[in-house]
């Protein structure tokens, strides 16, 4: 196979937009959707005679973020001015981080799903994280690009947003493992509540720097940038499409050079953009107008007491613990308040597979479908671990219980109470069961002389002749045993 001895090599850059309802230097606001130019102001249109002032709620989410990615936070830190020009640059320069970042040296875990293979997990090393400013956005009219554009409008309202940028290491080897990384990196902001991570509005994005070499012990290949993937999905396709595309030019002789390129989710390729600058191109130097960041080891405890479970705490917890699937695990830890209710269940006296099963299959397909919040699910937690305990019990089939689902989770309340009022409890006297059976066989004497001649697959029929006469609501051991025994005469 081409490309067989090949090897990609690839890091990932990753811009979270960090949730403060201020922008990092000023006190222009940071909603999202409203009209152009409204959320902007002196300090970021950097007017002479302007100063901007740190936020302090971005220093804080930054440290939190680097503390949750294993990342050693620096006691002290500065700004830089990275300078280039662009027409959504408002400054001509970006405050940001250069040669003192705010953290360096972590690492995180994610785990591989790769199609028709097993599931693995890796560690991932992150080179750092650094504050620094948004820019403004380009709306090119009549195209989605510059080229083919009539004319381009600019909308500073992003310039100034606070990002933490997170740097990984050159640790990832194919599209699905960055993939991973990246949707990690989201569950964990989300987690810590410093991001919403929204793809489709910016607040977290990913330019993936891709080389190949012929094997694991070889230098580098030249690093190609790949910018505009706004979901996982793009991700893993534009770096196996790149992949490909490296490989081929360099077995067909020809070269790979240092650029930018756009992935075009229509054609499902990547193009060239422009050639990749250096960092002597942006000329850094620290900012005159900041200070310098100086995080006390008090205050560093102080936020790392905050920080809650992780996911990947929390998936091996529900494993080793709990005594669910990794897959499991997995769908149940993707959003914090699905794992919160799931605890919340359990803690109620919830068998933790049920409750498993009926959060992550019926419940979280109605919460999807109607956009609901689990913390304001009319469905309370205790209320799911009733319902599975009655199960358990056998006071109700899993029949019924999908039967009163829909008005649990539309009104809440207790599943005890509703079986007892709508009278579907499980019917569990041999006796009745007993008496219902004989009238069924009764009724079909045909079916039971064939059975007795040797056609056993019709206690399927009877089985369903039984639970359709008692509306399901028959014990099915109990029913199936009795059946079983009438049956063989």
């Amino acid at each position: 196979m081409a490309g067989a001895s090949w090897e990609a090599v690839i890091g990932l850059e990753t811009h979270v937009q960090l949730g403060t309802a201020s922008k990092i230097f000023s006190s222009a606001s940071t909603t999202f959707g409203d009209d152009p130019n409204t959320h902007i102001d002196p300090v970021v249109c950097g007017l002479p005679g302007t100063l901007p002032v740190l936020n302090q709620k971005v220093l804080e989410y930054a440290v939190k973020a680097a503390m949750a990615l294993n990342l050693k936070v620096a006691e002290h830190s500065k700004f830089d001015r990275k300078q280039y020009f662009y027409p959504d640059l408002p400054k001509n320069y970006q405050i940001s981080q250069y040669d003192e970042p705010i953290a360096e040296d972590g690492w995180i875990e994610v785990e591989v799903a790769e199609k028709g293979k097993d599931t693995y997990t890796k560690t991932i090393g992150i080179e750092r994280l650094h504050m620094e400013e948004d820019a403004g956005k380009l709306v090119h009219a009549g195209s989605d690009r510059l080229s083919g554009s009539s004319h381009s409008l600019v909308d500073y309202n992003r310039a100034g947003v606070a990002l933490a940028e997170i740097v990984s290491k050159p640790d990832l080897r194919t599209g699905r493992e960055a993939a991973e990384y990246a949707s990690e990196i989201r569950r964990i902001m989300r987690y810590l509540g410093v991001s919403d991570g929204n793809m489709q509005e910016g607040s977290l994005r990913c330019d993936v720097n891709i080389s190949v070499r012929r094997g694991p012990d070889a230098p580098f290949g030249t690093k190609v940038e790949i910018k505009n993937m706004n979901s996982f999905s793009a991700i893993q396709k534009a770096i196996d499409y790149e992949i490909q595309r490296q490989i081929k030019a360099y077995e067909a002789g020809e070269p790979v050079v240092q650029e930018t390129r756009l992935w075009d989710e229509g054609k499902q390729l990547t193009r060239s953009m422009r050639s990749k600058e250096g960092a002597s191109d942006y000329r850094y130097f620290p900012d005159p107008d900041l200070g310098p960041i100086e995080v006390s080891a008090e205050q560093r405890q102080a936020w790392l007491a905050e920080l809650p479970e992780l996911p990947a705490v929390k998936r091996h917890r529900y494993a080793d613990s709990l005594g669910l699937s990794i897959y499991d695990a997995r769908v149940l830890t993707d959003e914090r308040p699905m794992a919160e209710y799931f605890e919340a269940a359990v803690a109620a006296g919830g068998d933790p597979k049920s409750v498993a099963n009926w959060l992550s299959g019926d419940i979280a397909a109605h919460v999807n479908a109607h956009r609901l919040s689990y913390s304001t699910l009319p469905l309370r937690p205790e209320q799911l671990a009733e319902l599975v305990q009655l199960i358990d019990a056998g006071t109700i089939s899993g029949k019924i219980a999908k039967e009163i689902l829909p008005d649990l989770l539309a009104s809440g309340g207790s599943a005890r109470a509703m079986v007892e009022a709508k009278g579907l409890g499980l019917i569990s006297d041999p006796a009745a069961i007993t008496q219902v059976v004989e009238e069924l066989l009764a009724a079909h004497p045909a079916e039971v002389e064939a059975f007795r001649g040797g056609k056993t697959k019709l206690q399927g029929f009877f089985v369903g002749q039984l639970m359709k006469q008692t509306g399901g609501r028959v014990d099915p051991k109990l029913a199936n045993a009795i059946l079983s025994q009438k049956l063989k005469g």
